[in-house]
């Protein structure tokens, strides 16, 4: 998994309240076992209309901001039916971070696991980062991970919170997998031990 420190990028704003997991990806793109390739149908619904064009008006359809980093959004981000695509499609597409109110707490867990940082702030910070957000590609956003601070692109500075064992695991880039591979050296001196004391097992 990508580590991630410190992260300055474009912040795309999408303040809507009750971004479902299938808003983000919807349940058609769900057949592939596959981390990558999601990020093109990456809120399909709204990013294109039935003929399969592009809808001008979205966000992540402006110029400013198809290579947004940042995601800044409404509250209760990730609601909804439980998919690891959801983050897989918003890694895809290249989004790093998600800044919101609140978040649904499998999608939470979710992004972390995933290489992507979640960040819950209250109602009037996460304004001000949309109105910074909303000035567009010249106006990027830095999120600190290691310092756990946001600073806009005016210079103010927003502290957040982030669990310890968490914030150790994004640094490290580590995922479930890779948190078991730190301690491949006592799995293999106890296998090692095992294989001695009970050569028929």
């Amino acid at each position: 998994m990508e580590k991630f420190e410190k992260l300055t990028g474009i912040a795309a704003p999408m303040p809507m309240v009750n971004i479902d997991t299938d808003m983000i990806i919807p349940k058609q793109f769900l057949k592939t076992i596959k981390r990558t390739g999601l990020g093109v149908n990456l809120f399909d619904e709204m990013r294109y209309d039935r003929d399969g064009n592009e809808v001008p008006d979205f966000v992540l359809n402006q110029p400013a901001y198809r290579d947004a980093e940042i995601l800044v959004a409404g509250d209760n981000f990730g609601c909804g039916s439980s998919r690891e695509h959801a983050p897989w499609a918003i890694k895809d597409f290249g989004i790093r971070c998600v800044i919101a109110p609140s978040f649904a707490d499998i999608f939470f867990n979710n992004c972390f696991k995933n290489g992507i940082l979640p960040i819950a702030l209250p109602q009037e910070q996460v304004d001000l980062l949309t109105r910074d957000a909303e000035k567009g590609a010249n106006a990027r956003m830095t999120v600190d991970l290691e310092n756990q601070v946001i600073t806009t692109s005016d210079g103010d500075t927003i502290s957040f919170d982030v669990d310890p064992f968490r914030k150790h695991c994004l640094m490290n880039g580590l995922d479930d997998i890779g948190l078991t591979l730190e301690q491949a050296p006592a799995i293999d001196g106890f296998e090692g031990r095992l294989a001695a004391e009970r050569p028929w097992l």
